[in-house]
């Protein structure tokens, strides 16, 4: 029997366990399987196969149960009651990739938009792919403003990596020189249209301090051949990006590090496996594995490795810490400083312009860009002339101009409604600010013991609010946006600064933060858990400040630097 137990063991036993398989655990998952390391990738939710497992990629519009794809308001509302609140395209092409709301239930003392999707490949199959770096404006900002801790790392740290992490997913971009948003290694750019161009040549004339560019987007413009030879190809224009790309053409796991991965022959993917504990060896004070549910037995089971990396996102991550209290982590797993689940952060939305243009009636563009128009922060940079008094940090724009197609609302029928609508509609420009939030300690999430999931595991509970420096930067966001739309010279310019709560912006961040002191942080300066130096987080809960621009790439680079890490350490026997 013993023997019998002995090999069981031996059976579940890796180099690495990575927690999760999105943006983050694809590339844990990708860079320990190079460093020779055997891993076992555990995702939560079902299998997808690139390609096969996008089952919506081709169809048509009009094709499917409901029209547009729009599903039923009782549907939304039983199964969908978060989504269908905030607007986000949770249609009969897309919930596949999402969790329904019943099943997977929370709390929320204030209102929290919690979007996610349990999946292999997780929300890299459905992200927004911007792609920016951070600067030393980012990392030094808090000890600069005296808000949260430091943190441990600048952008020098991190400056190579994010050129590991941009060769290999693919960015297209154009270089503008700007300190606040450092260049990277881009593929060609996308092109703006002939309204946009107008944009940027009125506004930078204006305002010389604000810079329109195109969007940094994880596409491929020009594969290389380390891109063609995983099966990627060339983005095809077609902005149906959120059902699964077949062409492998924006970066995913799925298309990309799960398949680079896999070909080591070193990575073992488990779908429906739950990880509820990290496994302790108060002997050797190192966690050994992590103890799962299987989604579809309802059955515990464990694996063990020598180190653990946890890239579920912000907020998988800081619950499985949570939930791991023992009686060594009284307060959950490496959190003796008391913070994780704190310092929740996100990007802030729904305030920006808009405007009608005229006089381009006669032009028109070639195909969907999965792109729009960028525009880098331009309000508290060093230069004294760009200081707010009213708020800490600043925001950039994320949006475009376009002509409304063949869905616009029109009035009439037959006939003439058919022949109006064979002819594009108006021009139209939108500038959609996406604003900093600051940590603050009591923006948290905790763990509700006393409603559980449809798998009988706690649930979460959100308190977590926008604050008056956030509010001051509302309104800034939709004055400045709309100054640059009249500087153009466009029509019916109108302002907009709607309700916000944390969440919508799909970037939870900040539940278990790097820093410098373990009484004030979780992890150190390589990610690593300041109270167990063999389990590392890499995703959104790692976060220190949450900066203005899209923090994927970041999420990347970090997982990088840390996999190469943790191979060297263990090489040397440190972990």
């Amino acid at each position: 029997m013993a023997n019998l137990n002995t090999r069981a063991r031996k059976e579940r036993t890796y180099d690495a366990i990575v927690v999760g398989s999105g943006i983050t655990g694809g590339w844990a998952a990708k860079e320990l399987t190079e460093r020779g390391l055997k891993t076992l990738v555990l995702e939560r939710g079902g299998p997808v196969q690139h390609i096969t497992g996008y089952p919506t990629a081709n169809m048509h519009p009009w094709e499917g149960e409901y029209p547009r794809g729009r599903l039923p308001a009782a549907e939304l509302k039983s199964k969908y009651p978060v989504q269908q609140r905030t607007g986000y395209t949770v249609t009969e092409h897309t919930r596949h990739f999402f969790v329904r709301d019943d099943e997977h239930p929370y709390a929320e003392t204030n209102r929290f938009d919690w979007i996610r999707g349990y999946h292999v490949g997780g929300r890299s199959l459905t992200w927004g792919r911007q792609s920016y770096r951070w600067s030393d404006l980012d990392f030094t900002a808090n000890a600069r403003d005296g808000v949260g801790v430091d943190w441990p790392i600048r952008y020098a740290d991190l400056a190579p990596w994010y050129d590991h992490v941009e060769r290999f997913i693919g960015v297209s971009g154009q270089a503008e020189g700007l300190p606040q948003l450092p260049d990277g290694v881009f593929q060609p750019p996308m092109e703006m249209n002939c309204v946009e161009k107008v944009l940027k040549q009125q506004v930078e004339a204006r305002f010389p301090e604000r810079r329109i560019t195109i969007g940094r987007t994880a596409h491929l413009t020009a594969p290389t051949e380390e891109q063609l030879a995983l099966g990627r190809g060339k983005c095809q224009y077609r902005n149906l990006c959120i059902r699964g790309c077949p062409f492998g053409a924006y970066f995913s796991s799925n298309s990309a590090t799960l398949v680079a991965a896999e070909r080591t022959g070193k990575l073992k993917i488990r779908p429906n496996s739950i990880v509820t504990t990290i496994l302790f060896d108060d002997r050797r004070k190192r966690a050994s594995g992590v103890k799962i549910l299987d989604a579809e037995t309802g059955q515990e089971e464990e694996f063990y490795a020598k180190v653990i990396f946890l890239c579920a996102s912000a907020i998988p991550t800081a619950w499985i810490l949570l939930n791991s209290a023992s009686e060594r982590f009284p307060n959950g797993f490496g959190n003796g400083s008391d913070q994780v689940g704190r310092n929740l952060m996100d990007h802030h939305l729904g305030a920006g312009a808009s405007a009608m243009v005229e006089g381009f009636e006669d032009q028109y563009y070639s195909g969907r860009r999965p792109n729009g128009l960028y525009i880098p922060r331009f309000r508290n940079l060093d230069d004294p002339a760009t200081r707010r008094p009213d708020y800490l940090r600043g925001f950039g724009y994320q949006g475009g101009a376009g002509r409304l197609g063949w869905d616009r609302g029109m009035d009439g029928f037959g006939a003439a409604r058919k022949a109006a609508l064979s002819q594009p509609g108006p021009w139209g420009v939108r500038l959609g600010g996406f604003g900093e939030i600051l940590p603050y300690a009591d923006n948290r999430m905790t763990l509700n013991t006393q409603v559980t999931d449809k798998h009988g595991l706690p649930t979460v509970t959100f308190d977590a609010t926008i604050r008056d420096n956030e509010r001051a930067m509302r309104k800034d966001m939709a004055a400045a946006a709309a100054e640059m739309l009249e500087a153009a010279g466009f029509k019916h310019v109108s302002p907009y600064e709607g309700d916000y709560a944390l969440g919508l912006g799909i970037h939870e961040m900040g539940t278990a933060r790097m820093g410098r002191d373990p009484k004030t942080s979780v992890l150190n300066a390589h990610n690593q858990l300041h109270e167990c130096a063999n389990v590392f987080v890499t995703d959104g809960a790692a976060m220190t400040s949450a900066a203005c621009v899209n923090p994927s790439l970041t999420y990347m680079a970090l997982t990088a630097r840390a996999a190469a890490f943790a191979a060297e350490a263990g090489r040397k026997g440190d972990l």
